[in-house]
Order: C-alpha cells, then sequence, then structure tokens
C-alpha cells in the first residue's frame, strides 16, 4: 500500500493494551506510518482491508472478526496472528508437536467425547473403541494429572484429578466437550514467556497459587543462566514452528527441566494490571516495533496459492508458470 501505512487494532473488552499499542506507534509521529482503532461494516467478499498490519487481540471470540481477517490476509494485510494457523490449531496437536520438536512435554492424551456433540449419535461413533482400556491410558499418564479441554474455553473447566474415582467424576462432568488427559508435573516453579515476532523472548516468573495482579513477577526474575537460555530456545523453537508472531508460553520447572504445559496464547493476558507495568511495557514497545516493521516491508502479495497463507510470510509467490 503506498503512502501512509495504516495498522488496524481490533479488540474487545481490553482497555490498557490496544490503546497503548495505537498510542506508542503514533508517538513516534512517522510521517509513513499511522496506527488506529480498527472499525469494520459488513465486508465484501475479497475486499481489501485498508490496512498494512491488524493486530488481532478477539477473533477467537467473534466468528465475523475471523472471517473478515482472513479476506484481509488475501487482500494482502499482515495479520498478528496468523488467523489461518489459528483456525487450525488446538491444544493436542502443540503438545505432540512440542514432543516432535525436542520440547520437554508431559505425557498427553487425548480422550473421546464422554456425551455425543449435538447431532451425532452411538451410529456416528461406530469406529470408536468401547470400552476403552483405561487401565492401560491411566498407566501411561499416571497421577496426578489434569483434565483439560482440547481447545481453550473460559467456560471449560481444568480439573486436578488423584485418583481412577477423581477422574470418573470429572469426566461424567465434561458433556460433549473433547477432553486430554494429561501428566501433572510435580512443579513448585512456573515461568510465563512472551514471544514477540518470533525473535524477543521474556520469561517471567509466575505464581499461580496468589491474587491475579500477583501472580507475575515485576522483574525479569532470577533464573539460572542455562535454564532461562533453554526456556528462550524452545519458545523460539515452539513459536516459529507454529508460526506465531505474538504468543505467551508457560512452563513448569521441575528437576531442573522446563516442561512447557501451555502454549496456545495467541491473545495472550497485555493487562497492565495484572502483568504488571515493566511487563506490559516490554509487550507493547515490542509489538509496535513488530507491527511498523511488517507495515513498512517492500515485499507485497501479489498472486498467492491459498494455502500459502498459512506461512505467515508476507513475500508474494508468483505462480505463473507453475500451475
Amino acid at each position: 500500500m503506498a503512502g501512509i501505512h495504516k495498522i488496524g487494532v481490533l479488540y474487545g473488552m481490553e482497555n490498557t493494551f490496544p490503546p497503548a499499542l495505537v498510542d506508542r506507534i503514533n508517538n513516534r509521529k512517522r510521517r509513513d506510518v499511522v496506527a488506529e482503532h480498527l472499525r469494520i461494516g459488513a465486508v465484501p467478499m475479497a475486499a481489501p482491508s485498508g490496512y498494512d498490519v491488524i493486530v488481532d487481540r478477539v477473533s477467537h471470540e467473534i466468528d465475523f472478526y475471523r472471517a473478515f481477517l482472513k479476506n484481509a490476509a488475501l487482500g494482502g494485510t499482515f495479520v498478528i496472528n496468523n488467523p489461518f494457523w489459528w483456525s487450525a490449531d488446538d491444544k493436542f496437536f502443540h503438545y505432540a508437536l512440542a514432543s516432535k520438536l525436542g520440547v520437554a512435554v508431559p505425557k498427553t492424551v487425548i480422550l473421546p467425547h464422554k456425551a455425543h456433540p449435538p447431532g451425532t449419535t452411538g451410529q456416528t461413533m461406530r469406529n470408536l473403541q468401547f470400552p476403552l482400556n483405561w487401565d492401560e491410558i491411566f498407566e501411561y499418564v499416571g497421577f496426578p494429572a489434569f483434565l483439560k479441554p482440547l481447545n481453550k474455553s473460559r467456560w471449560r473447566p481444568v480439573y486436578r484429578i488423584s485418583s481412577r474415582e477423581e477422574f470418573f467424576d470429572a469426566y461424567d462432568q465434561t458433556g460433549s466437550a473433547c477432553m486430554i488427559l494429561q501428566t501433572a508435573i510435580p512443579s513448585k516453579e512456573y515461568v510465563r514467556c512472551y514471544v514477540v515476532g518470533q525473535e524477543k523472548v521474556r520469561v517471567i516468573k509466575y505464581d499461580p497459587t496468589l491474587p491475579q495482579y500477583l501472580r507475575y513477577s515485576k522483574e525479569d526474575g532470577a533464573i539460572p543462566h542455562a535454564l532461562h537460555e533453554r526456556i528462550v530456545e524452545d519458545c523460539l523453537k515452539l513459536c516459529r514452528a507454529l508460526g506465531y508472531d505474538f504468543n505467551m508460553l508457560e512452563f513448569g520447572l521441575w528437576n531442573n527441566v522446563p516442561y512447557v504445559i501451555d502454549f496456545l496464547n495467541p491473545v495472550p493476558d497485555a493487562d497492565a494490571h495484572s502483568i504488571g507495568q515493566a511487563n506490559f511495557n516490554w509487550i507493547v514497545e515490542n509489538v509496535a516495533e513488530l507491527a511498523i516493521s511488517k507495515a513498512l516491508s517492500t515485499e507485497h502479495r501479489t498472486e498467492m496459492r491459498w494455502q500459502l497463507f498459512l506461512n505467515g510470510a508476507p513475500a508474494a509467490r508468483a505462480i505463473a508458470g507453475n500451475k
């Protein structure tokens, strides 16, 4: 897009990060870049969005926004995070990918739905083994364990399980949700890591037992150098494999090994009141730099095959002669 390069921020109930990001970009007083709070109405198909970059903070909750962002990407907009990858991901795939990449991950099993999903019957599920070999599953995962939803959802609880009886009591409550069962790492130390642009990592000590506003360390915590380096390496390895430009990963530390326990967070918590001012400032500054660099990129999309949008790269790939 010639002339002024526009960056739009798409968000929902957030009150601190979106305005701070817009202000941080605009306060640089560049003549060639402007950021604004995105406004959108009905979207004609294949219509350009008018933005070089869109920072997405809400499409996981609104189907209309997700469809808009895919359409925007089709028109050449760089979206943070890639809406195609994001639509395809789930936690079980992430854990399997981590294990393939050599990142330490707790033993994890995906389980069938306890109740038939809406619109299905026993006939729909006739390829499913029944009954499941629960002894084999429990022997593999062990106790304690966590029963988690396959896809992140604010409406689905996570259950800590200490026995077979507790498992079946919790599983009976999951209804038609697809769940995963995962070994509980006996960790008393946790870190959460913000990754921006698949290059910059901020490792923050995190205590889930404290009230929300006290959970994040206000400083880049004292973690042994070798362990810190491994955490950073694992963060970059995972985010580059997943194609995320803004993500948050959580690790449990046990026997000096970082076990990744959560890393499907393409809209990570960025509220100044919960993560602390120093962490907030780091996130705002680095996301602003990323958005500006993508807006000013000299690479352009011209004609592309649909699946090339999955790699997140803004570079054009002409397909003439490759058909």
